[in-house]
């Protein structure tokens, strides 16, 4: 449970009293924060403890609401411009309230039924929440136990003539090089991957399959999976089509004759010239 009420948060938060606009939820410390009734459902009852997110309406008094937004206070999201101003735009964010993105906080203008990639702040002179474009400025050095192979999620913000840049768990900087994708990709997307290295600037170089050995062992199972799926066979060979392979399997050439190496050296399948067969 929370000891107070964060905004921009998932709040874990105790159910107090039952009044007319609505439910009103209570931290440690005593200060509470309504639930509105279009929130409320008929399994919530007084002493329960609910999980929350607490924002700002449009009087910028804090609320709760049971959704969730696509995201939260420091993190980033690929969202569509609804609304725009003068002094700035709205931004569908996932809540019954858009969010604001001031001017001064975009790149460039934004136009309505375009998506941009921002993320959520809070406005110290407000004490609202507001998106930015302003990502990469508060990126933080990514921890030294960052080794091959670990596993991350990260969403996709830039194209480069190297590959994509992509912000890993909303902290990180990173980049995936494009002779290294064998799936589509496009900037918004978030993508689950791992980490290939952390280079000497901090930065780190991802991948979208495990390297080294890992990888020959992780494509190793996605084939054999398959393999099994097909009746025990696939038409596939070491003289199948880079193309071809990328499309079923979603691997490199490379990656795919070493997998099926590894599959029979280890006994599980016989390679012939019209595919692969488990034994």
């Amino acid at each position: 449970m929370n000891e107070t009420i964060a905004i921009g948060e998932i709040n874990t938060l105790v159910i107090d009293r039952s009044t007319a606009p609505g439910l009103f939820l209570r931290a440690l410390d005593g200060s509470d924060i309504l639930l509105p009734n279009q929130y409320v459902t008929e399994a919530m009852h007084v002493g329960d403890t609910i999980d929350v997110f607490v924002y700002t309406d449009s009087e910028d008094r804090p609320v709760a609401t049971t959704l969730t937004p696509k995201a939260k206070l420091g993190e980033i999201a690929f969202v569509e411009v609804v609304d725009t101003t003068s002094i700035g735009a709205f931004v569908d964010w996932g809540l019954l309230k858009d969010l604001f993105v001031p001017r001064a906080l975009q790149k460039r203008p934004f136009a309505v039924g375009e998506k941009r990639l921002i993320r959520v702040i809070l406005d110290e002179q407000t004490g609202r929440l507001v998106g930015t474009e302003k990502i990469t400025g508060g990126l933080l050095q990514p921890p030294r136990d960052f080794y091959p192979n670990t596993p991350v999620t990260f969403v996709i913000i830039a194209k480069t003539p190297l590959g994509y840049k992509a912000i890993i768990d909303h902290k990180y900087e990173g980049m995936i090089y494009h002779n290294e994708i064998f799936e589509e990709i496009r900037v918004g997307q978030s993508k689950s991957g791992f980490v290939k290295m952390l280079r000497p600037d901090g930065k780190l170089d991802l991948s979208l399959q495990m390297t080294g050995k890992a990888k020959a062992g992780n494509a190793a199972d996605k084939i054999y999976t398959m393999l099994q799926a097909n009746g025990g066979m696939l038409p596939y060979n070491y003289k199948s089509d880079p193309e071809l392979i990328q499309q079923t399997f979603g691997l490199s050439k490379k990656s795919f004759k070493s997998a099926l190496t590894q599959l029979s050296e280890s006994g599980k399948i016989t390679i012939k010239e019209n595919g692969i067969y488990g034994i």
